[in-house]
């Protein structure tokens, strides 16, 4: 995969995340000094190309010189842990994922669940959009969410449904372990997962509209589950 921006890049260090190589734009700018001394100390291997090459590379003549060609690796079930788990019942649009993806690394989120089949995967653009963050979190990739749900559920983890029928989500207390599963764009939670959740629950609108993007919502839903597990801590502690 090939990607590339400063703040991919910045991710990619934080992380230690493995690469094939980096590619800087031929430059006396102080920046890529910078940068070509903490990829040294690191370890990771890189080239100086012309502006040119770095567009014919990555597709984008917007790339800030910087390019990183590397392999995105999902994790597996063993990633499931932690207090909050989000599960993607189907989301298909590339932006969707990489916004919930930075989302749920921003309210500490410990693994995202997709499925195989029918949805979107980690690309360029989902990197773009995620700001990078898509190294941070595991994804996990599964062929049945229903059974995946289950897993959880035998772990201990209460699982909601994020849907328009749902209980009051400000209304809820939520206890961890929690998952929250969010549905496809058009058509929301499918009936087999809705189902197996143990609860329901939605984002109460103030005004007559039928719902908001689900990269909204899950923004919505995940920080308030962050904040009320932050006040569990502060009064336990």
């Amino acid at each position: 995969m090939i990607v590339y921006g400063k703040s991919v890049l910045d991710e990619i260090i934080r992380t230690r995340y493995p690469v094939r190589r980096i590619y800087l734009r031929e430059s006396d700018d102080k920046k890529f000094q910078s940068i070509e001394q903490m990829l040294k100390k690191i370890g990771y291997p890189y080239t100086y190309t012309t502006a040119r090459q770095l567009e014919k590379l990555c597709g984008e003549e917007k790339n800030q010189g910087i390019v990183i060609d590397l392999d995105f690796q999902y994790s597996d079930e063993s990633a499931l842990d932690g207090n909050l788990i989000v599960l993607l019942d189907h989301i298909v649009d590339p932006h969707n994922l990489g916004a919930i993806v930075r989302t749920c690394v921003g309210a500490g989120a410990s693994a995202i669940v997709i499925t195989k089949d029918r949805s979107a995967k980690v690309t360029a653009a989902v990197v773009k959009v995620s700001a990078g963050t898509v190294f941070r979190i595991p994804i996990v990739v599964v062929t049945n969410l229903t059974n995946t749900i289950e897993l959880l559920q035998e772990r201990g983890y209460w699982v909601y449904g994020a849907d328009m029928q749902g209980n009051n989500l400000f209304e809820e207390d939520f206890v961890p372990p929690v998952a929250v599963v969010f549905g496809n764009e058009g058509e929301g939670l499918s009936r087999l997962v809705r189902e197996r959740c143990d609860q329901l629950i939605s984002v109460p609108m103030y005004s007559p509209i039928d719902s908001l993007n689900v990269s909204v919502s899950a923004g919505i839903v995940l920080f308030d589950i962050a904040r009320k597990f932050s006040s569990k801590q502060g009064k336990s502690s």
